[in-house]
């Protein structure tokens, strides 16, 4: 099952690079942070991304019946599993059988997700007012630099890092500098891949993780 945490987190990047709101051009961050330096960056981001994770596993522990929410994803994953093994053996009597369990597990799956909703609902919009307000004013445009790309992703409002692309396009404008060095990681990037190296660990700590 993907992990809601992980839809949070993708959530939250959404648009941070560009001007939604017309409040600023370019990368999250500020050209006169709180917090200045990359290594006091890096850590305090990690730092923010350990806080805000405990955030969302406190919010999920309070309002997810866990107990009852692995009972759903056990019943319901034997059950596509079953039905898995009835269409591959033809076994039309089973698949006829379990059939008639649809409709119920239908309704399983919509409660499952329901309650996963439940606390993204509550938390989704105090993260993205802490990235958008509260962390250009603490943090650089940039807080690390990766020895390679991290720009999986074929577009330009999705970039983890800096390219010289961009920096020749950014200068071309009048804009910027946002980055110096090629392959800066951008604030809400490192952030990003922080969020989900911990995100595990958290939910294992605090026991909101479904696969236990």
């Amino acid at each position: 099952m993907i992990e809601f945490n992980f839809i949070l987190n993708l959530l939250d990047i959404i648009y941070l690079q560009g001007d939604i709101f017309g409040f600023r051009e370019g990368p999250l961050g500020s050209d006169d942070p709180l917090i200045k330096g990359m290594l006091l960056s890096v850590f305090a981001v990690i730092g923010l991304s350990i806080l805000l994770n405990l955030f969302n596993a406190g919010i999920r522990k309070k309002l997810v019946d866990s107990v009852k929410l692995k009972r759903i994803m056990k019943e319901t994953k034997g059950w596509q599993k079953e039905r898995m093994a009835a269409f591959r053996s033809k076994d039309q009597k089973k698949i006829a059988e379990l059939s008639k369990k649809s409709q119920y597990m239908n309704k399983m799956q919509m409660e499952m997700m329901q309650m996963n909703m439940k606390p993204m609902m509550i938390t989704i919009i105090p993260l993205l007012l802490i990235f958008y307000f509260l962390m250009p004013t603490l943090f650089s445009y940039t807080v690390a630099i990766s020895p390679i790309p991290l720009n999986v992703i074929p577009a330009d409002f999705l970039e983890l890092t800096c390219t010289a692309e961009k920096m020749a396009k950014d200068a071309a404008a009048g804009i910027g500098p946002f980055c110096t060095v090629e392959n800066e990681i951008y604030l809400w990037a490192w952030y990003f891949l922080t969020a989900i190296a911990f995100s595990g660990i958290i939910m294992k700590v605090t026991k909101t993780s479904m696969n236990e």
